[in-house]
Formats: C-alpha cells, sequence, structure tokens
C-alpha cells in the first residue's frame, strides 16, 4: 500500500499522500470492474482513509501551528 521515503517524488508536502490516493483509485473495483471515473469512485467513498489523509495534510500547510509540529502526512 503506502510507499515510504525512498520512493517519493520531490513533489511537494503532499505528494506522497497524492500519489497514494490516484493508485488506490485506479485499482479500486469501481475504477477497474464498473468503468466508472476515479472523480466518481472517490464521491461515493473509496479510498477514505487515504482521502482523509490528504485532506489532513493539505490543511495542516494552512495552519500556523504546523511550524512547530510538522506537518501531517508522509
Amino acid at each position: 500500500m503506502p510507499r515510504y521515503y525512498e520512493d517519493k517524488p520531490e513533489g511537494g508536502a503532499c505528494a506522497g499522500v497524492k500519489e497514494d490516493l490516484g493508485a488506490c483509485l485506479l485499482q479500486s473495483d469501481c475504477v477497474l470492474q464498473e468503468g466508472k471515473s476515479p472523480r466518481q469512485c472517490l464521491k461515493e467513498g473509496y479510498c477514505k482513509a487515504l482521502k482523509y489523509s490528504f485532506f489532513e495534510c493539505k490543511r495542516s500547510m494552512l495552519d500556523a501551528r504546523s511550524r512547530f509540529r510538522g506537518r501531517k502526512g508522509y
């Protein structure tokens, strides 16, 4: 499932979580068997944990307290 720091691209703070979310959606039964778009599957509730992690990572970029605590995500 999640890949670790060595394999992550240098694409920003939440790039790793975003990449894992995209991979989860593309490998879900919703996309593969039902033929829906990843956006539709995300709205239907697939990959909820990664969606929440991506949201928290993006939110922590705007939070002033994250200067001390560090960004959430990986």
